[in-house]
């Protein structure tokens, strides 16, 4: 058989933190994944990807395997392990993939013989499910709970209540504990791996923590300046509007993003109005201030 470089298939290096190998796990299974990837050969780099993540996200599995490796061994050269291995390397466990390891794997920590084998099939943890849930900006401010549907096995549904938790941000991932794929021999479930979304906004739009909202000015209140009310995430506050402004300025809130251990800020964009001039007064009003802005030129 062949030795199998797990550090290579993650893409990360032999000194990578546990962070790092978990990052790259993710990055790698979203990409590899069978419901979304369907080119040819997608489903086994996914199962190479979660094996390898199942040695080394596992303190010991992982030493045991930095021993091995240290020998000398690279991947895809012939191997066999060394006299003793098994004496105090065996494990029982299973890998979020839900299907059978390489012979590799389980000539280092398997313990018992695998599906087919005499001895019966060994345990196996269920395998991860990855969804993803769609959330309000509102809801990603305040935090709260949100029900997911899930399709079973069977063609059937579970419906789950799913606490988010105020401050979180696209791309981040809920995990919930034992309810994805059902274990067999007794090893427990796997884990419902949720991915949050968040809807676009009508009156916000999100940078990391921070927020954005345009908030439109007559031109007499740019102007001459004005205090106006101004939406927030967390309710609507008095804001004043400096004399002179232009569009385009930024005026900043602090602390009205998302909450955090370092909450963001909503970012005031000004955008100046022109209203239309539809009555004789309108029209006679705008006659005046071109008399009286006579050497104003927008376009200097």
């Amino acid at each position: 058989m062949e030795f199998k470089d797990y550090y290579d298939i993650l893409g990360v290096k032999p000194e990578a933190s546990e962070t790092e190998i978990k990052s790259a796990y993710r990055k790698l299974a979203k990409k590899y994944h069978p419901d979304r990837n369907k080119e040819a050969g997608a489903e086994e780099k996914f199962k190479a990807i979660n094996e390898a993540n199942e040695v080394l996200r596992d303190a010991e599995k992982r030493r045991s395997y930095d021993e091995l490796r240290a020998g000398g061994y690279r991947g895809g050269e012939q191997f066999r392990p060394p006299p003793g291995w098994g004496q105090g390397h065996g494990h029982d466990f299973g890998g979020d993939g839900g299907g059978d390891f390489s012979d590799f794997f389980e000539s280092l920590f398997g313990r018992g013989a695998a599906p087919g084998h005499r001895g019966g099939p060994r345990a196996r943890r269920g395998g991860d499910v990855h969804a993803h849930v769609q959330i309000d900006l509102q809801m990603a401010f305040d935090g709260g709970k949100t029900r997911v549907v899930l399709q079973d096995g069977s063609g059937g549904e579970r419906v789950l209540e799913v606490k988010i938790p105020a401050g979180i941000q696209p791309g981040q991932v809920i995990r919930l504990a034992g309810q994805g794929h059902s274990g067999s021999g007794g090893a427990p479930n796997g884990d419902l791996l949720l991915e949050v979304g968040i809807r676009d906004d009508a009156r916000f739009r999100l940078d990391g923590r921070n927020v954005l909202h345009v908030l439109p000015l007559a031109p007499w209140e740019a102007a001459l300046g004005a205090t106006l009310p101004v939406p927030t995430l967390a309710g609507t506050v008095d804001m004043r509007i400096p004399a002179g402004s232009q569009s385009g300025r930024k005026l900043r809130l602090k602390g009205r993003g998302l909450p955090g251990a370092h909450p963001g800020d909503q970012l005031v964009e000004l955008s100046i109005r022109a209203p239309l001039a539809d009555t004789d007064g309108q029209k006679k009003a705008y006659e005046a201030l071109r008399e009286q802005f006579a050497d104003y030129d927008p376009r200097r």
